[in-house]
Parts: C-alpha cells; structure tokens; sequence
C-alpha cells in the first residue's frame, strides 16, 4: 500500500490547485451556518465501485451512503454532488482539505489513524471483515493460507486485517472493489478480504462465489469531514440521530441490504 500512497501526494497536489479554482469563487453557505465548497450544493467525495454505498447506475450515483448524505443536503437546504476520487485521496484527508468537497461518504471505517487527518461523524454503519472465495473452494479461514493468493483493496482495513491475519499468503493489492472482486470470480486469486456488507452483495448475483466466514473487527463507518468544520459536522449527526427518531435510516437500509437494521446511529459501538 506504500506505493500508492506515496503516489497520491501528485495528484492532491494537483487537486489542490484545481479545486481552489474550480470552487474557491463559488463557495456558499447553507442552513446552519455550514460553509460549503460551492454554492447551492453540497459536495461528496467517494470512491466507485462500493456497491451498495455508492455505484452508478446509467447517469446516476446511488446507494446507501447516497441517501443518507441527500438527506444531510435536505436539511441544509442544497442538493447533493457527488466527485468520485482515488480513495487514497479520501483516506489521507487532502479531499476535503484541498475544497474538492465539503464530506466523504466512501463506505470508509473510522480509525484513530484516520482521525488525525479529518474529523468523522457519529458512527453511521455497523461492519466486519469478511472472506470472498469461489463457491467450492477448500479455504473457509485466514488459516492455512500460506502460498495462496489473498485480494485486498488499497488503503482499506481489510488491507490491513489481511497482512497481520494471512500468514504465508501472497497479499494482492487492487485500485478498487470490483478489481478485487472479479479477481476472486476468476481465479486471478484465491481470496478476497473486505467489509461484509460489499461481498454478500456481491455474491447475491455472483452465486460462482461465497463468503464463507466474517471476521469480527468491531467496525464502523462515519462521514469525513475537514477538521474544523463543526458546523457542518453537527449537522451531519443531528440528521443521523434525526434518520433513526423517524424511520428513515431503517427505509433506507431496508432498501439496500433487504432487511431490517441490527444496529443503527446511536446504538453502542464497543464490543
């Protein structure tokens, strides 16, 4: 993973550049006070494919993460525009510094190293790690996996997870999800680390392949923000607790994953 973030210091540079002229004469503010990086709008970094999070489907950007920012966007006032980024760009906190958007919303884990680059919201998404093999594979484990091929997404925790817990295996680095994903379907490798919620997605239309076991790593996902920006983020958890009180969080994840929520914004996180 070292490579890749060494190399996403070139492009951010670049981002900033062209993000302080692209939004630097346009910016606005909302309701609450919420300074926003252009006007009439509020601007999403992500990271595509993370189907349910975010995919596009034809013209549009959907899923999970997308309808709870549009809700955020309702409450300030403004619709909601999405920009879709290497998520080394994300994770290292020079989107929302640069002002190419005012929030992250990227199926993205809080971590304390994540913290000290950007401020997250309250938690928003209960999630595991989880293994993706082809259906039929004698590899139910991260356990004797010595010499076998292990696929991980970049600067992910499953990344991370993958490298401590995969003794002896080849860990294989892919850009994005559906890379990593493909790569189990087609034998490129043996198999595939990330979050739960993302593989069985994947393996609901992509019966060749399982996941055959979580690993409980006591996850959750928030929302990024620039560190400083406590306007923005107050209003961004106020919606979350909001989403629970009236429903709508349970709607929405209902639409998604197909079923009620175990755990929803608000609820304990340790454990």
């Amino acid at each position: 993973m070292a490579r890749f973030k060494a190399l996403a210091l070139i492009p951010a540079l670049a981002l900033a550049a062209g993000a302080l002229s692209a939004c630097g004469e346009e910016g606005g503010t909302a309701a609450g006070g919420v300074q926003l990086v252009a006007s009439g709008k509020v601007t999403t970094c992500t990271h595509l494919p993370y189907q349910p999070f975010q995919v596009k489907q034809g013209d549009k950007i959907v899923g999970f993460d997308v309808d709870l920012v549009d809700l955020v966007g309702k409450k300030l006032g403004v619709e909601q525009s999405i920009v879709d980024i290497a998520f080394e760009n994300i994770e290292s906190g020079e989107a929302m510094n640069s002002g190419q958007c005012d929030l992250a919303a990227a199926g993205m884990t809080i971590t304390d190293k994540r913290k000290a680059k950007f401020d997250f919201s309250d938690p928003y998404f209960e999630a595991t790690q989880a293994l993706l093999v082809k259906t039929g594979s004698p590899i139910k484990d991260l356990s004797n996996v010595a010499g076998k091929k292990i696929g991980v997404q970049s600067a992910t925790t499953g990344a991370d997870y993958a490298k401590e817990k995969a003794t002896g295996a080849e860990i294989v680095t892919f850009d994005d999800l559906a890379l990593l994903e493909q790569a189990v379907k087609n034998g490129t490798v043996d198999a595939g680390v990330n979050d739960n919620g993302v593989l069985y997605d994947f393996a609901k239309t992509n019966t060749d392949t399982t996941v055959v076991t979580e690993f409980k790593t006591n996850e959750f996902y928030g929302i990024g923000v620039k560190k400083g920006s406590t306007a923005l983020l107050g209003q961004i958890n106020e919606v979350l607790k909001a989403s629970v009180a009236d429903g709508s969080y349970a709607q929405i994840y209902q639409k998604w994953f197909g079923k009620a929520p175990a755990w929803q914004p608000g609820s304990p996180t340790a454990g």
